[in-house]
């Protein structure tokens, strides 16, 4: 049988000789034209009569060519066999041609189905032998040969990701396109916080101006460079390193792409500080080397387009990229990808069931949190530990008690609260702009001395209209407000009704949000301002871990799953009903209020951080990338197919999780003040816990918490990092909340400025 080698830069491919498929019902000149054709030109060939002879031949043989007879639509659909041959990994560098019917008398119809459906060009019937022969000859030296060469690639990239050199490969414009992992491994960065990103943008190289002139002045005329400079990994530290780079010529004999192959320079690899010119050798052609990177980066929705971007229009497109560049590693994440990519060329029953499948898996609990730290920080690392685990397990006789004979204040037990109509001025006042993201939550504290949720919760429950909802009288919302707030600690420095004034106030911001309004129910808006309030009600001032070390009464009852959030939520219901006087829920229906039910719960428990990461993998997936992609497409308006996406009663569960979780940890999206005030009230009451830890002999959750040596700074980086950008990033591309960004982003930034003076406290010295 023929052979033929091919060269693909400096390597040498061996090919066997072609192998064709032909898919006819029906013997005719046609099919006996390419028969011959294949005869004369030395390649093996099969032939069959039927789709599913076809598919089970070429995965058998993996042909080289598939010719597939489209004249006949009486005999066999040729678009579905194509896309059902499309779907087989075997096809991925296989030709397919499509013989269609001459028309003569018709104007000549578009490419664009076939194309869809998965071939690769057309051929119009002509039974010519030599017509025959001439077509499989053009396509043995054009495409054929072409996808030889791209398979060779797959060869080439593992050489790449198997190196032990750090490789980087930039286009002429020096933007980032691959790095290896062993690039990852020395500079700290994970390949989707690099790719698409400018080299200046990446603060890699410590390079003075003149020597980098240098470099670029011999790369530029097409020489290669070799030299040392010392870079800057992820985590600021520097190395020295040993750097080759090599333009690559390509089309148009211009430079295309600049390869980077480094290695460190140490104790045993010590190389003089030089740099050379070497003229560029004949480069592999980077057009013939594309290559589908398997490798996904981490949550990074930072990772397309940097923070800051002027205008709301930039703004919006900088979120959406954002959003589009999530590849949040969960393994159900992978899954709904390859789904995704199979139904492209999928027949319609297969694309159908598929859907389907889809369905259920994004409504399922099957998505896993991510619970590796995105550095080696002790801050964050501490901060994961405390907040993503139900505590270290200890054999110890030492138990808190927390609750176990504990009464809880009741409505007939406090004082008659105050009318909506008759709240002392300075309080109306301090309550003037409660509508604004920049409301004073701690004005208000001061004015009530310290009872804001029964103020705010008045004004903001009957802007929202929730007593006719309930259908309850004022005086019982003033009376369950009332007995709510009586319930939290005033002693807590951050988990009192102040916090829980903080999280209604913002949980109502996000209601008025123009695509929250399209999407949520008025049961939903009931839902979530309840819930709000609840959320954390008798709360102890210390975390999960901590009652779950210390074997508390509440850990037990709850079995060490989520206690907190368990608690609060049982809890305000068991306040709420056990009194006529403050029962807001008295006079609903029953089916109402077990929905209503239901949803407060469900809300509530999504505060729980160790499904921080699941619950924004589910929005994003389900949510943000739908409706981008929806929104580039051009259906920007009210149309059904957004509608659709927003409405669905598994989304809208996923939104009201999505709003109550931003809502409870939006401290860093505060004016700086209040960001100020909320960092140094929770950063104490981790201090106490520790305080605590350390006297019972209990181990220590957040050893970085400790008051003497703590830097508040750098746990609020961290927090932000690991916890808020991506989250509000998402929420931000859903809801639009330019203001919090803002925010966000100077309050980043003055914690960075705090960090590095080396400065552990709120504020600088004056």
């Amino acid at each position: 049988a023929p052979v033929t080698d091919v060269q693909f830069g400096p390597m040498r491919l061996h090919r066997d000789q072609l192998q064709v498929l032909l898919v006819f019902a029906e013997e005719d000149e046609q099919s006996k034209g390419f028969c011959w054709a294949c005869d004369k030109a030395g390649f093996g060939w099969n032939i069959t009569r039927s789709p599913q002879a076809a598919l089970e031949c070429f995965l058998e043989k993996h042909h080289d060519i598939i010719i597939i007879d489209h004249r006949h639509s009486r005999f066999f659909d040729a678009e579905a066999l194509c896309r059902s041959i499309r779907t087989t990994k075997a096809s991925e560098n296989t030709v397919i041609i499509c013989v269609v019917q001459r028309h003569c008398d018709r104007e000549e119809s578009s490419i664009l189905p076939l194309i869809s459906a998965g071939f690769t060009r057309r051929y119009v019937e002509n039974s010519s032998r030599m017509a025959c022969y001439n077509e499989l000859i053009q396509l043995e030296f054009g495409q054929v040969q072409a996808q030889f060469k791209l398979r060779a690639c797959n060869s080439l990239f593992t050489a790449l990701e198997k190196s032990q050199e750090a490789i980087e490969i930039t286009s002429e414009d020096h933007v980032i396109q691959y790095v290896n992992p062993a690039f990852e491994t020395m500079m700290g960065y994970q390949i989707g916080e690099l790719v698409e990103k400018e080299l200046t943008e990446v603060p890699i190289n410590e390079k003075k101006a003149d020597f980098l002139d240098t470099i670029n002045s011999c790369i530029k005329i097409g020489k290669e460079w070799q030299g040392m400079y010392y870079a800057k990994k992820k985590n600021g530290d520097s190395i020295q390193q040993n750097v080759k780079i090599l333009p690559v010529i390509g089309q148009g004999g211009k430079i295309r792409h600049y390869v980077s192959i480094s290695r460190l320079c140490n104790d045993n690899n010590k190389v003089e500080k030089t740099c050379e010119c070497i003229q560029a050798e004949s480069q592999t052609d980077p057009q013939t080397c594309r290559h589908k990177d398997m490798r996904k980066g981490s949550l990074d929705v930072r990772s397309t387009t940097s923070r800051g971007s002027d205008g709301i229009s930039q703004r919006r497109r900088s979120s959406m990229a954002r959003v589009h560049s999530m590849t949040i590693e969960a393994p159900i994440t992978k899954v709904i990808n390859i789904i995704n990519a199979a139904q492209e060329s999928s027949p319609l029953p297969v694309a159908e069931a598929l859907d389907r499948a889809l369905e259920i898996l994004r409504t399922t609990e099957l998505y896993s949190p991510q619970l590796g730290t995105k550095d080696e920080d002790p801050h964050t690392s501490d901060l994961v530990g405390g907040l993503m685990t139900d505590g270290l397990r200890r054999l110890s006789g030492n138990e808190y008690i927390l609750s176990a004979k504990q009464t809880h204040q009741v409505a007939g037990s406090l004082s008659s609260p105050i009318s909506l109509s008759d709240i002392p001025p300075r309080i109306t006042q301090a309550m003037e702009n409660e509508e604004q993201w920049d409301f004073d939550i701690f004005e208000l504290e001061a004015a009530t001395h310290k009872r804001p949720l029964v103020y705010l919760g008045l004004k903001i429950f009957a802007r929202f209209g929730i007593c006719e909802f309930l259908n309850c009288s004022e005086s019982t919302l003033r009376s369950w407000l009332q007995v709510i707030e009586a319930n939290y600690h005033s002693s807590n420095s951050y988990h009192n009704s102040t916090h829980s004034a903080d999280v209604l106030h913002a949980t109502a911001y996000f209601l008025s949000k123009e695509r929250v309004k399209q999407t949520l129910d008025p049961i939903d808006e009931v839902a979530a301002l309840i819930a709000a309030t609840v959320h954390d009600v008798d709360h102890p001032g210390r975390t999960n871990s901590f009652l779950c070390n210390a074997g508390s009464e509440l850990a037990i009852l709850y079995n060490d799953t989520a206690v907190l959030e368990s608690h609060h939520a049982a809890l305000a219901f068991q306040l709420t009903t056990r009194d006529g006087k403050c029962n807001i829920f008295k006079n609903m229906e029953r089916n109402e209020y077990r929905t209503l039910r239901q949803v407060i719960i469900d809300m509530v428990l999504a505060t729980e951080m160790t499904k921080h990461f699941e619950h924004v993998n589910k929005f994003v997936n389900s949510i943000n990338k739908p409706l981008a992609a929806l929104e580039e497409n051009g259906n920007n308006g009210d149309g059904e197919s957004i509608k659709t996406v927003l409405r669905s009663p598994e989304n809208r569960i996923l939104i009201k999780r999505m709003l109550i979780k931003c809502a409870d940890i939006s401290n860093p999206c505060r004016p700086r003040e209040q960001c100020i005030e909320w960092a140094g009230r929770i950063s104490e009451e981790y201090f106490a816990q520790t305080d605590e830890e350390r006297r019972q002999g209990l181990p220590v959750v957040m050893p970085v918490f400790d008051r003497n040596t703590c830097s508040i700074p750098k746990s609020q980086l961290s927090f932000i990092d690991y916890f808020i950008i991506d989250m509000f990033d998402a929420w931000d591309a859903f809801a639009d909340l330019p203001n919090l960004m803002e925010h966000l982003n100077n309050n980043i930034k003055y914690w960075k400025g705090l960090d590095g003076r080396n400065l552990r406290v709120l504020r600088p010295p004056p």
